[in-house]
């Protein structure tokens, strides 16, 4: 296919608007136009990325007029994807989610689907019917006691506690949801393309195949390593003000805090977090961004006084956005699969403390499949949080998950090489896209 041909080729992309799918969305979209095709990002007014930062990309409103239930951040997690879903099939013809791949069908446009978490849980949720015919899954959502810490064999290494769930949520809801995603999967999907590497999740690849035998599938991350420049395609800036503060803590010693873009916690796990972080006697760097505690939507949240004698000290300090540098030591995170990915190519072991949906998964297979790192568990306290950052950061534990995860690191740069997986991944990826 010579180069002038495949620019004739167009790709419409319409990315579900959290920042959490729209970052992988853009990295996709300038891989392909880095291999001559050209590309449309479908936008929402909700969570717009900033076209500016793309100028290569053509962005389009859809000028949506979504509900409350679908913007604000308080709302149920299940609710507001199913009303942002709800919201943008009223437009008609215009792709929405997990409904777009049957309404491409429908108009003779083949479609992919882009899974922006990682292989383990694609397979968790292709898996589900059969956990629930099995019983693993009662009819009223609600799981088995027996059957929270029992490794389920479908979907091994997973127990039921790491079964992707919504705490607060009506069960029944996600079971709907998972359900409605499994569906346009199988029948209107012409293949999916997931932000993943072979080296670490081949059984799992191998898995799903055997549930989707006649879709292919193309595994081509971490695709921020593949554009050689993460920092340029998330909606947020690095935060920059704390780079001297980092400069002067030598290699590996500080701890990342980010519980990612859409996870919120009460403010008494709040407390704990930060009195156990203050007692920890670890040098961490904590991002705290608005909402991030539930009922406190302001910009200045205030700190507990022992927390704040430490960050005043210099020993701890609070920001607003992610920044990589070579004195983090460890990374204290809800293991949404994007900033899972970011360790495992930073080579930094991590303190896994989930929220929902996917993150349990992706915290089991950290934790249990990887061994480089640390759950803190349903119990949570400042003593326990204390001691497992010690434990991670300075203890013989966390020594030998550093050494782990330093082999993941390798894994994934020779995955991104010239002659690596990934990247003949994206090759055939091309090759099937314009053969349509």
């Amino acid at each position: 296919m010579t180069g002038a041909r495949r620019h004739c080729r167009r790709v419409v992309m319409f990315p579900f608007p959290f920042r959490s799918h729209i970052a992988p969305m853009l990295q996709l979209a300038e891989l392909l136009r880095g291999r001559g095709l050209a590309v449309t990002v479908v936008r929402t007014t909700f969570n717009a990325p900033d076209a500016a930062r793309h100028p290569e990309l053509i962005f389009v409103p859809i000028h949506e007029r979504l509900p409350d239930a679908a913007t604000d951040p308080g709302t149920d997690l299940v609710e507001q994807m199913l009303a942002l879903n709800a919201a943008c099939e009223a437009l008609r013809r215009v792709w929405y989610w997990y409904a777009a791949l049957t309404a491409a069908a429908e108009v003779g446009v083949a479609a992919l689907a882009l899974r922006t978490d990682n292989a383990a849980a694609l397979h968790c949720m292709l898996s589900y019917s059969r956990l629930r015919y099995s019983g693993y899954l009662p009819i009223k959502g609600k799981l088995f006691p027996e059957s929270r810490d029992e490794v389920l064999p479908p979907v091994e290494p997973l127990r039921g506690r790491d079964l992707i769930r919504v705490d607060g949520g009506d069960a029944e809801r996600v079971r709907e949801f998972i359900a409605r995603v499994d569906n346009a999967m199988r029948t209107a999907a012409m293949g999916f393309v997931i932000n993943t590497f072979r080296a670490i999740e081949k059984p799992v690849l191998r898995n799903i195949r055997r549930h989707l035998p006649r879709i292919p599938a193309f595994a081509i991350g971490p695709m921020h390593r593949l554009l050689g420049a993460p920092e340029e395609h998330g909606l947020h800036a690095p935060d920059s003000g704390c780079v001297a503060w980092l400069h002067a803590h030598s290699p590996r010693s500080v701890l990342y805090v980010s519980l990612g873009s859409v996870a919120r916690i009460d403010r008494e796990v709040f407390d704990e977090m930060a009195l156990g972080l203050a007692g920890s006697g670890v040098p961490f760097l904590w991002v705290i961004r608005p909402g991030f505690v539930t009922g406190i939507v302001s910009d200045a949240l205030p700190l507990t006084e022992p927390l704040t004698a430490v960050v005043d000290n210099g020993m701890g300090k609070v920001t607003s956005w992610r920044l990589a540098h070579p004195a983090i030591g460890g990374f204290w995170t809800h293991c949404g699969w994007n900033s899972t990915l970011d360790s495992i190519c930073e080579g930094v072991p991590m303190l896994a403390q989930p929220c929902f949906g996917d993150q349990t998964v992706n915290a089991r297979y950290v934790t249990h499949q990887w061994g480089v790192g640390l759950e803190l568990g349903e119990v949570f306290d400042r003593d326990r949080v204390a001691e497992a950052v010690r434990k991670l950061m300075v203890g013989e534990e966390g020594a030998a998950m550093r050494d782990k995860a330093r082999g993941l690191k390798a894994k994934a740069s020779k995955s991104v090489e010239d002659d690596g997986a990934s990247n003949a991944a994206i090759d055939r990826l091309v090759r099937y896209m314009v053969s349509f």
